[in-house]
């Protein structure tokens, strides 16, 4: 195919001038790339309940283990947020842990006193019980693990946080794409072990990235990059409590700890002032 700008057959241009053209329609369509992740996460869900009960206990154990050990680098590379230059301009380089810090452990006092760990389970208990025909306490658990591990998940990365306020801002639902097929990859694999508690933490996503992309609509060209590179690397110290939980080495409150993404770019932008 010949990739000049005029160049090519009547078919190949026209071929050339659809994709600009849906590439255009995607940038113009606020909030798309959030509706295609929740999509994205309910089919994995599906495909993943649908092939769970044909695989063995220890594979799904196995692959339980593999997303957890991921998990675990992902949340290693997010910290690596706290060496952003714009972050070490702002607070300077021996406050960026100390911002961190002071998010996860205030907003971890704020989440603990909401009890918001606690209201996320019993949220996806009460959807458990008007939906599921198998009301034993083991798929009880199950359910509710797959919901709170998998919205956690979902939620905290930087991609869903930067993507989000992108969709916003107009630039583009790139970033959404790729942490779309991502998160379905993602659900299908906790699904198979987990069970349809997965499919359930679309709802969350959509409605986190929905307030990201209104607040990247509103205001997001005035969000600081030292403040993201917060957000980021608070973010990875949550995603190392769900791989600690995927691997089952303790069973960190990750939940509690959520107030810790609004705390600590409040407690940078101190450094504004």
């Amino acid at each position: 195919m010949d990739l000049r700008p005029n160049g090519g057959s009547a078919s190949e241009r026209w071929i050339r001038a659809w994709v600009l053209t849906r590439t255009d329609y995607c940038q113009r369509v606020v909030g798309l790339g959030t509706v295609i992740n929740v999509g994205a996460i309910v089919l994995g869900s599906s495909i993943g309940v649908a092939l769970g009960h044909r695989l063995p206990e220890r594979t799904r154990v196995t692959v339980t283990d593999a997303l957890g050990l991921l998990t675990l680098v992902i949340g290693a590379l997010n910290i690596v947020a706290i060496r952003d230059e714009d972050f070490v301009e702002l607070v300077g380089s021996s406050w960026t842990l100390f911002v961190v810090l002071g998010g996860v452990v205030i907003g971890g006092v704020i989440g603990s006193l909401l009890g918001i760990e606690d209201r996320l389970q019993q949220f996806a208990g009460w959807f458990q019980a008007r939906l599921a025909k198998d009301s034993s306490s083991e798929s009880r658990e199950r359910f509710i693990e797959g919901f709170v591990t998998s919205s956690l998940l979902f939620c905290i990365g930087p991609l869903a946080i930067l993507g989000a306020l992108s969709d916003g801002l107009g630039n583009g639902i790139e970033q959404l794409t790729l942490k779309s097929a991502l998160d379905m990859f993602a659900a299908l694999a906790f699904a198979a072990t987990l069970g349809w508690g997965v499919a359930l933490s679309a709802l969350p996503v959509g409605l986190w990235q929905g307030f990201l992309t209104v607040l990247g609509i509103g205001a997001g060209a005035f969000f600081p990059g030292a403040l993201i590179a917060a957000v980021t690397a608070t973010g990875g110290v949550l995603l190392l409590g769900i791989g600690l939980r995927l691997l089952h080495v303790r069973q960190i409150a990750v939940g509690d700890l959520l107030p810790a993404l609004a705390v600590a770019p409040l407690i940078a932008s101190l450094f504004l002032l």
